[in-house]
């Protein structure tokens, strides 16, 4: 990809697990990389270093993508820099545990806030801003299928994500812009891994026929594959990148 026709990808929650290694791949396969953090920007800043230091383009955006006008200013910024926006990758999100009836109200919407409304938020800006020809890509999970014990709020936010992905690439029609999402198995991040006793990660390491845990550059390479040519009659999907778990 020539420096004048670089495309522009902006990936939420992108400053370390999976939304690193999906900012990491894409600068790599060509992309200018916009790395959208909500909280401590020095773990996005010492990714674009990486990213630059590599030959790669990025550029940092704070936003919380559960405030409407945070999402605006972030395509706002994009544009300002690089002259519009042509790959949203939906990534940032939370995953606090709890069985229904122990959920209280404040995690209840924290999620909702964060993996729904985040979601749509990015999803609204980006049916409205993003350039003809583009992709979008969110990320659910693969707990939609499996519908463990204690999943049940997040899982349902994913399954809403999963929905608003189908409706929206029908929606776009005219306009060659696709809408696929990738449900990760579990995978070795630290959103994943922490507060897990050890016997909990052995075992659903053997879940899957493959008998390991997904990695970061797993998800990132089933990411790339929809943004890149091989991607292009992909349209509306969930990809189930899990090793086979379900």
């Amino acid at each position: 990809m020539t420096q004048d026709r670089r495309k522009v990808a902006i990936v939420t929650g992108a400053s370390r697990g999976i939304g690193a290694a999906v900012a990491e791949r894409l600068a790599r396969d060509g992309f200018t990389v916009v790395i959208n953090y909500s909280g401590d920007a020095a773990p996005a800043e010492a990714l674009a270093r990486k990213i630059e230091d590599k030959g790669g383009h990025a550029l940092t955006a704070k936003a919380d993508v559960s405030d409407p006008q945070a999402v605006h200013g972030m395509f706002d910024a994009a544009e300002a820099a690089f002259g519009g926006v042509d790959l949203l990758v939906n990534n940032a999100g939370i995953m606090p545990l709890s069985s229904i009836a122990d959920t209280d109200d404040a995690t209840f919407e924290r999620q909702v806030n964060v993996n729904f409304k985040g979601t749509f938020n990015t999803l609204r800006e980006a049916a409205r801003r993003l350039r003809d020809g583009g992709r979008i890509i969110n990320v659910s999970s693969s707990v939609v299928g499996l519908l463990q014990p204690t999943y049940g709020v997040y899982a349902g936010t994913k399954a809403a994500v999963e929905a608003m992905t189908s409706i929206l690439a029908k929606e776009l029609r005219g306009r060659n812009i696709t809408v696929n999402a990738v449900a990760p198995g579990p995978t070795a991040t630290d959103l994943f891994l922490n507060g897990k006793p050890q016997e909990v990660v052995d075992r659903l390491t053997k879940l899957a026929p493959l008998e390991r845990l997904g990695q970061p550059a797993d998800i990132a390479a089933a990411v790339a594959f929809l943004a890149g040519p091989d991607g292009a009659w992909i349209n509306g999907q969930t990809l189930r990148a899990n090793g086979g778990i379900i």
